[in-house]
């Protein structure tokens, strides 16, 4: 086993991590008095039936509200929602899914507190465009220009594995096994593609994200629903399995070789956090270049995307893979097992998963490209950000025509790194966090505040 190995399955992705990450967002939740849940009709009022309405705010950002959280959930819905909701059951049984829950019920307060934290710090650079994230609020926030240097060359490097080359390398896989292309084909093409859209920045990768977020999401979950509509006399007991052996552990089942309660509750927590990124810092990136009047009326946003990314997408996908009963099976790899539950649900239910993981796949890469660059230009200015540019397109052809099992384990390494700066952030401004919290859920509607200057809610200054 190597070092890398080794730390991502000791330390990392296990418990010292995960009781961090947990702690921290059961903190956060303390703090504010738990507003997202006993108001939890405003967080939707304020994103899901907003989605298509427009603001006149008199603090601009660069895109939307909807245009932030379609980038951020292009970073974050993907290989997770599907393959690694199949993982987690296979190796965990059902009862991973309930951790996994209560992973995402925490993590929608720490995915809120760290978006509310970027849009409060954000400020625009020298080229007058807004930025901000983890890096901006550690270093105004707590003063560590080396947590926040710590965080960005984590992200940074990160973003070659995680955010390119395993997607690349995904993305030309699903198409070689489906339709016979070429993986070298599909690097050119993919290299190209990439490149056209990172070199129009953030605007030009939101108004894609906005496009192709909400596609990939209707047609993966329309297929899905047909899958369990098919599969409807087994929900019952799929539901069941999931609050039972979250207590209990899975019994030795078919081909499964069974699972003790602890072990689940590991794996389930893990892919929880693996798939929303809360707590990871890469999200507020993009969140910080929103239209807001106020930092936590953003973050209701990141509250939603974790809603969305782990409780919608994930448990259907979990449901869809239990009551199929496929899971058992010690001949099927996790990495199928989602696409052969579709399948076997209806016919052409494969196809589906795998177009959805071509685009959710190439989403990925490109919102990960803007977290890396604001990452690079924390590190380097803005006079980095071309030779990166140029640097990340050419290994998203790379990605396509290597084996990259060595990546893979590097690119979890150098992800979860980026939350220890991050965590530490987050507790050290949770005062911050409740001030905004409490200024907001006073008056959501800014009725009262109306006629304000809304700058003084906001810190955003010029370099």
């Amino acid at each position: 086993m190597s070092i890398i190995t080794w730390l991502n399955n000791n330390i990392i992705w296990d418990m010292p991590m995960l009781i961090l990450m947990i702690g921290t967002g059961t903190y956060l939740t303390f703090i504010t008095n738990g507003v997202i849940f006993t108001r939890f009709g405003t967080v939707m009022k304020y994103t899901l039936r907003t989605i298509f309405k427009r603001y006149n705010y008199q603090e601009k950002g660069t895109i939307t509200p909807f245009q932030a959280v379609s980038t951020a959930l292009a970073a974050t819905v993907g290989t997770g929602n599907i393959v690694g909701v199949a993982v987690a059951i296979q190796v965990g049984g059902p009862g991973a899914i309930f951790w996994m829950w209560i992973s995402a019920l925490i993590g929608m307060v720490t995915k809120y507190a760290e978006v509310t934290l970027a849009v409060a710090y954000r400020h625009r650079n020298n080229k007058n465009e807004i930025v901000g994230g983890p890096m901006y609020y550690i270093t105004k926030g707590i003063g560590s220009k080396t947590l926040a240097y710590l965080f960005c060359i984590f992200g940074f490097l990160a973003s070659y594995g995680i955010g390119n080359m395993v997607q690349a390398n995904s993305l030309a896989g699903g198409l070689e096994s489906v339709f016979s292309i070429p993986t070298w084909i599909t690097g050119i093409v993919l290299a190209i593609l990439v490149g056209l859209v990172i070199i129009g920045g953030i605007g030009r990768i939101a108004r894609v994200a906005e496009i192709l977020v909400p596609l990939m999401a209707v047609l993966y979950m329309s297929g899905a629903v047909v899958a369990l509509i098919v599969n409807a006399s087994n929900i019952p007991a799929a539901f069941m399995s999931i609050i039972r052996d979250a207590f209990t552990g899975t019994a030795a089942v078919g081909g499964f070789a069974g699972s003790t309660s602890m072990y689940a509750t590991r794996i389930g927590i893990a892919r929880g956090v693996f798939t929303n990124e809360a707590g990871l810092g890469s999200a507020p990136i993009a969140h910080a270049a929103a239209h807001t009047d106020h930092p936590a009326r953003q973050g209701l946003w990141g509250a939603f995307e974790v809603f969305f990314d782990t409780l919608i997408m994930c448990t259907v996908t979990a449901l869809v893979i239990l009551s199929s009963r496929l899971w058992t099976d010690p001949n099927l790899d996790g990495n199928i097992i989602s696409s052969l539950a579709f399948e076997n649900a209806f016919k052409g239910g494969s196809y589906i998963v795998s177009i959805g993981l071509v685009l959710f796949a190439f989403a990925t890469i490109i919102a990960w490209y803007y977290y890396a660059e604001k990452c690079v230009e924390f590190l380097f200015g803005t006079k980095g950000i071309i030779p990166f540019r140029i640097s990340f397109a050419g290994v998203v052809f790379v990605g396509c025509v290597s084996k990259l099992e060595l990546v893979w384990e590097l690119a979890d390494l150098l992800n979860g790194m980026m939350a220890i700066p991050n965590l530490i952030a987050l507790i050290a401004l949770s005062g911050v966090v409740r001030k905004l919290t409490k200024d907001f859920f006073n008056d959501p509607d800014r009725k009262r505040l109306k006629n304000e200057n809304f700058s003084k809610y906001i810190i955003i200054k010029k370099k």
